[in-house]
Parts: structure tokens; sequence; C-alpha cells
């Protein structure tokens, strides 16, 4: 019995110990991966040149506030028809001329734009 408890105790400690768990259990469920985090501040500094620790700060707080506002999986849907609404040509126009589609992209570009704007970054 004893040995039982020593090996339970153990158990509890090493996965009390370990930030990766500790991280998984604390995960909100709108938590967005790192890598589209990173893409999405990357953009931003590239629209928006300036400081780059002040521009990084606030692109890294305008991602946060989208993140408060659009689950993950949309934001991937919508951003990746935003993107797609700006291609020229015939390719782009699949998607221009679909109006439900142009419809989310505007709250898509307009929730974006309070995120900004609530991040103090300059709409210009």
């Amino acid at each position: 019995m004893p040995r039982l408890l020593l090996t339970s105790l153990s158990l509890g400690l090493a996965l009390a110990a370990s930030p990766a768990l500790r991280a998984q259990t604390a995960a909100s469920p709108n938590d967005y991966p790192t890598i589209d985090r990173v893409l999405f501040v990357q953009t931003c500094l590239r629209e928006h040149p300036g400081p780059s620790f002040e521009m990084l700060n606030k692109c890294s707080c305008a991602v946060d506030a989208l993140a408060r506002q659009i689950k993950h999986e949309d934001y991937v849907e919508l951003s990746t028809a935003s993107n797609a609404s700006t291609i020229g040509g015939e390719r782009g126009a699949y998607l221009r001329e679909v109006e439900s589609v142009q419809v989310e992209v505007r709250k898509y570009r307009t929730a974006v734009k309070k995120a900004k704007e609530g991040c103090f970054i300059r709409m210009e």
C-alpha cells in the first residue's frame, strides 16, 4: 500500500510540475495557434510600418482582441476569404461575386479594423 501511495504521489507531482500539461488545461477554447498569431502580426507590421517595438506590441494586442471576438475556425475561413477576395482577375471574381461571402468578409474586416483601432493602430 505505501508503494502505491508513493507512486501515485510521484505521478501527481510530475503532472503538476509539467508546464506543457498545465498549459493544455489552461488554454481557452478560442486560443489561436502560435503560427496564426505570428502571421497576423507579421502582416500587421508590414501594413503599418513604424517603430518596430511599438508596432509589435500594438499588432499583438490586435490579434489578441480579434481572438476574443472570433473563433479560430471562423478566423481561418474569414481571413482566407478576405485575402482571396483581393486576387485580381477571374479567380478573385469567383469570391467577389458571391454576396454571402462578401457579407462575411465585410464583417471580418470590420472586426479587424475595430481590433486595430482598439490597440491604437492608425488606419490610413
